[in-house]
């Protein structure tokens, strides 16, 4: 494959406390229009439960939206973006039915994997070292000072604006 893409990654976003993909990055990563993709949902609504896709409410929207550096919304928007979780992705490259979609949902099945794995290293190291922590005690100001650097280095990045209801866990 020898066109640019964005990372897979970098567009799934945290909402609701899962990991989801909009409709409009799905539609670009399996090659078909949004409002294709839009189509190919409503004739096939029964497979796609509300654990694997939600419609987001117009402040998730718009806090999406301020959140985005470039923004590949288009124009004025009728309806507020589908978000499809791991599974509802999958299910949409069944729906769709292209080699495309088919070549490409191992891609987003990946990323969602890579993104679970980093997640989840998270999770132990910050264990490890609290364990650690716990052993040193406040006896060494210098390895406390380390321990805090790390904690904070393993944070993930606070976004600019505000967080709202509905967002992160």
């Amino acid at each position: 494959m020898s066109h640019e893409m964005i990372p897979i990654e970098s567009q799934i976003h945290l909402i609701r406390g899962q990991k989801v993909m909009l409709a409009s990055d799905l539609a670009g990563v399996y090659g078909v229009e949004t409002r294709t993709l839009n189509q190919a949902v409503k004739r096939n609504a029964e497979r796609f439960p509300p654990d694997f896709m939600f419609q987001l409410t117009a402040e998730e929207a718009d806090n999406l939206k301020s959140q985005s550096v470039t923004s590949s919304w288009g124009g004025a928007r009728r309806a507020h973006p589908y978000a499809f979780t791991e599974h509802g992705a999958i299910m949409l490259a069944s729906v769709l039915n292209s080699k495309r979609a088919t070549e490409m949902s191992v891609y987003v099945v990946r990323a969602f994997v890579r993104l679970r794995e980093v997640i989840t290293g998270n999770k132990e190291l910050a264990a490890k070292i609290a364990a650690l922590e716990s052993k040193v005690g406040n006896q060494d100001r210098d390895i406390q000072t380390i321990f805090s650097a790390i904690r904070q280095l393993m944070a993930p990045p606070t976004p600019a604006g505000r967080r709202i209801k509905g967002f992160g866990k």
